[in-house]
């Protein structure tokens, strides 16, 4: 059986967690591999959504939380609206908010994919400033 859509250093973390009940090593934060790890927690994310791991979705929503940033952010909102992580999105939705800072992911490399890839999910954020 072959599995697409997966990266397959995603599918060797998501077996390590199956069978550890941990995470892996990857994952966690190391000094200069920061959006490694955040890339790899992501995709962890969307993995555990499409297994239903609930408690793999949780802990990756849990160390994604913790590494909202602004060059993470607008990478983390789509996640989270992809894969229904509400805390994940409203912390996303808050960092955002911040003064300076919706300049700031403006300039990211993660604000234009969500721009050609996911546009709702800045409206629907334009929309909640507006409100």
């Amino acid at each position: 059986m072959e599995v697409r859509d997966m990266d397959p250093d995603v599918f060797k973390a998501m077996l390590h967690f199956m069978y550890t009940d941990t995470l892996p090593p990857e994952i966690m934060e190391e000094e200069g591999k920061k959006k490694e790890g955040v890339e790899m927690a992501q995709g962890l994310l969307a993995a555990a959504h499409r297994y239903k791991l609930e408690r793999l979705k949780l802990m990756c929503e849990a160390m994604l939380l913790k590494r909202v940033d602004v060059d993470t952010v607008a990478s983390s909102l789509v996640v989270a609206e992809l894969h229904g992580c509400r805390v994940l999105k409203a912390a996303c939705e808050e960092f955002i908010a911040r003064p300076g800072n919706v300049k700031a992911v403006m300039k990211t490399e993660g604000f234009q994919k969500i721009k050609a890839s996911c546009p709702y999910v800045l409206v629907e954020f334009a929309f909640k400033q507006l409100a």
